[in-house]
């Protein structure tokens, strides 16, 4: 597309390569699907000269809901929400208004927490029909899954059934919400493995689970999870986004007290997550 892109000292430099006044049109084939990318060549193609095709995009829901805003704003982009996407630069964009897509991983996070603690919850603006591969796996795990007009809700009672799960790109299983189903598993009846197809190093939620009394084997790219009656509660630290979200599921089934460390991870994510959880029973508090 014309730029020049430079590491320095820790720093990124980007400009225009010399002679052009705008990035230009291209052909675009990722080697993977990303959503992060497929949505940065989209808006850089916005404003780009030229036409813009990108193969291999992700498919996502918040691709569309980028493609939908651009488009408010006066982009031309054909295709989003399928793996070939079509963008014709123009001069220039325009304000718009435009209500942002529900966040369909929080959403999963609290069917999950849910699912794993028994209850009855509405998740308001929730969106089903973004979340079919979780809600297929909740559903034949014993738990009742149900759009309804302007949300998702979700009931359960008792142990759940193990499941097994691969990760994959939309709309098959998130890894996203790997870590948060791991927990669920972790406790339910049966044993179930865990695939993760899309990121490395996505287990580092294993070895704080299992300090609560989780059964967990890493195999490679597999994790073998034996459902346990019970967690205790301990200290534990968070690694990353998910991971921390899926302590907390943890430490709310957990016997006793559980204090999860390095919690602006999950803040990257959740907003205000502790406060949704009391609301809803759970007793939880942020300590700092």
């Amino acid at each position: 597309m014309g730029a020049e892109i430079a590491v320095e000292h820790g720093y990124m430099l980007a400009s225009l390569r010399s002679g052009l006044s705008r990035l230009q049109g291209a052909r675009i084939t990722t080697d993977m699907v990303t959503v992060t990318g497929t949505e940065n060549f989209m808006m850089a193609a916005a404003l780009a000269q030229g036409e813009t095709i990108l193969e291999n995009a992700a498919q996502e829901p918040e691709i569309s809901d980028l493609a939908d805003m651009l488009i408010a704003m006066g982009a031309q982009i054909e295709g989003h929400g399928s793996s070939r996407i079509r963008i014709r630069g123009v001069e220039a964009l325009r304000g718009c208004t435009h209500q942002v897509v529900a966040d369909r991983i929080e959403a999963g996070t609290f069917l999950c927490a849910v699912a794993a603690t028994g209850g009855d919850v509405v998740l308001r603006h929730g969106r089903a029909d973004h979340l079919d591969a979780v809600i297929e796996k909740l559903q034949a795990a014993g738990a009742t899954v149900t759009a309804i007009d302007g949300g998702i809700r979700v009931q359960s009672s008792g142990r759940l059934k193990a499941q097994n799960f691969r990760t994959t790109e939309y709309p098959g299983f998130p890894t996203d919400m790997q870590a948060q189903f791991m927990a669920l598993n972790s406790i339910s009846h049966g044993a179930s493995k865990v695939t993760e197809t899309i990121f490395e190093n996505r287990f580092m939620h294993v070895n704080e689970l299992v300090r609560l009394g989780a059964q967990i084997q890493i195999e490679g790219k597999v994790s073998l999870v034996e459902g346990v009656a019970k967690l205790s509660g301990a200290t534990v630290m968070a690694t990353d986004l998910r991971a921390s979200a899926s302590l907390v599921i943890a430490g709310l089934v957990a016997e006793g007290e559980t204090t999860v460390d390095r919690i602006y991870h999950l803040d990257r994510g959740y907003d205000q997550m502790e406060t949704k959880l009391r609301a809803l029973g759970a007793d939880i508090e942020r300590t700092r």
